[in-house]
């Protein structure tokens, strides 16, 4: 198997700066803390966490807010479509993002340029406009599609000859690494959102995000893939070509904005159908397209088709996942009791739940990979995942119909439990979903296409994410325990067709 860590690394020069950590499957996953690179990449990723976790915590409560408290006054609904519609862009750019590490950027250049785009794009959405706030979501949305494919990239190059335990307990690792940030992310930007101005909050994580960079900055000479250009290269003809349409599709992009803004605007729900087709149509064509390179060889082909297996279940847990910050922050402002000695809690702080879990439950996990190794396959692996979610879902349906009193009324509020049980089922299905799906990811990957088949892997999650913000529209017509049974059900059935077929990568 060819692994993202031997693709991209397999042309990488050392930078300057201490040395790296010795190769080979024996060496302990612990040494990697010890390492600087370990640290630079730890502390990007942390203050990337912390601005999209605070942002996210924010950005449904200030789309439903009247208009009158500072807020766009968007149904629950539409919000929660575009919420999905935001989250479905930042996976689906990943798809782009990855292409120009691969072939345009290298994955240090790919990751700086990232992380400065959604620094500019949460500096926007501190601006008290509504033409700003979308700009800025966009601009995030953007950014992170090219810092995410590539550091994980980056991460896998500097932990090579690693077993497929071992790099499923590393990527678990790290992901509790950068879990700090996240669970006071929200904290920050709700606590000055809800409470003070919602732009401040934003403003918040716009200033999380200048210290990402800085760090990236300050500590980029530790990474060998720091001086490290793209794996594949594009030809210079193709180079220029490309350079030219970058420069031609800005120019029609800001004369498009300035011609919507000029009129007046969009209405914002064909728009959010649009983009939900896009988010449909591009895993097919990717496939497609992938499957017909001329540069893979049958082994390698036979390798992205097994993918294929595990993509769709993993799109319909990105859709259950992508509602964590509408139905479930609807869940907490409409149906939860938040008085706690007097104190009303804001309902943006129950996003920190989230973080606060998988920093908890990261080291069990991998500690999990590496006592059960390959004995449990992917499949197995990611049927165990969709059963948590759906447990998850399943317990808020129970919250809600109490809520609800089963009519639909809401004239009931409950215990905050129902909402942290929810969190925490939810938690242990991306702890199954993420560390297991990037390591698969990695080891399907063929020669020079790491960080583009990162970006397939958020792409079946921008998939998911956009389905789900659309089916969010049923909020507003369905009952809420209703609407979260129905996933609840779709998530069990699939775990169950997933134990008998696993498949093999």
């Amino acid at each position: 198997m060819t692994s993202a860590g031997t693709t991209s690394g397999s042309t990488a020069a050392p930078a300057t700066g201490p040395a790296t950590a010795p190769e080979g499957p024996g060496r302990p996953v612990r040494a990697m803390f010890r390492e600087r690179w370990f640290s630079t990449l730890f502390m990007t990723d942390m203050w990337e966490r912390f601005s999209f976790y605070g942002m996210q915590a924010l950005l449904f409560l200030y789309a439903t807010a009247p208009a009158a408290e500072g807020g766009l006054g968007l149904s629950d609904g539409t919000a929660g479509a575009l919420f999905g519609l935001y989250v479905s862009a930042s996976f689906l750019a990943a798809m782009p993002g990855g292409w120009l590490g691969d072939r345009v950027l290298g994955t240090h250049r790919a990751m700086l340029s990232g992380a400065l785009v959604i620094a500019a794009g949460h500096a926007c959405m501190a601006v008290p406009a509504h033409g700003t706030f979308y700009l800025g979501l966009v601009l995030v949305a953007c950014g992170t599609g090219l810092l995410k494919p590539n550091l994980p990239v980056m991460f896998d190059q500097m932990n090579p000859g690693a077993s497929s335990s071992q790099r499923q307990a590393a990527f678990s690792l790290f992901y509790m690494s950068i879990q700090v940030s996240a669970l006071i992310g929200p904290l920050v930007t709700g606590a000055l959102g809800e409470r003070v101005n919602w732009h401040l909050g934003f403003g918040a994580a716009a200033v999380g995000m200048a210290f990402g960079v800085l760090q990236y900055l300050h500590g980029a000479s530790s990474l060998r893939g720091a001086v490290t250009g793209p794996s594949r290269p594009l030809p210079p003809a193709a180079l220029r070509r490309l350079v030219r349409r970058a420069w031609a599709g800005l120019a029609g992009a800001v004369l498009l904005g300035g011609g919507v803004a000029a009129a007046g605007g969009l209405p914002l729900r064909p728009v959010l159908a649009l983009c939900g087709l896009a988010s449909l149509a591009a895993p097919v064509w990717y496939f497609r397209r992938l499957l017909r390179s001329a540069e893979l060889d049958e082994a390698e082909r036979a390798r992205i088709r097994g993918y294929r297996r595990i993509f769709i279940p993993s799109v319909l847990f990105w859709a259950m996942y992508g509602q964590l910050g509408s139905v479930f922050s609807l869940f907490a402002r409409e149906h939860t009791d938040r008085e706690i000695a007097g104190f009303t809690v804001p309902a943006s702080w129950f996003q920190s739940a989230h973080p606060l879990f998988l920093l908890l439950l990261a080291p069990l996990f991998a500690w999990l990979w590496l006592r059960i190794g390959a004995r449990a396959g992917v499949g197995r692996k990611f049927s165990a995942g969709l059963l948590c979610a759906g447990a998850g879902f399943a317990v808020l349906a129970v919250g809600a119909w109490l809520a609800e009193g089963g009519r639909g009324d809401g004239a009931t509020l409950v215990s905050a439990a129902w909402l942290l049980a929810a969190f925490l089922c939810m938690t242990c299905g991306e702890l199954v979903f993420g560390p297991v799906g990037l390591s698969t990811t990695a080891e399907s990957t063929p020669e020079g296409h790491g960080s583009r088949m990162m970006g397939l892997f958020y792409l079946g999650a921008a998939l998911g994410a956009g389905l789900g913000g659309q089916l969010s529209h049923l909020v507003g017509v369905l009952p809420l325990w209703t609407y979260l049974a129905g996933f609840a059900a779709a998530a069990g059935s699939t775990s169950l067709l997933l134990r008998h077929r696993t498949p093999q990568i």
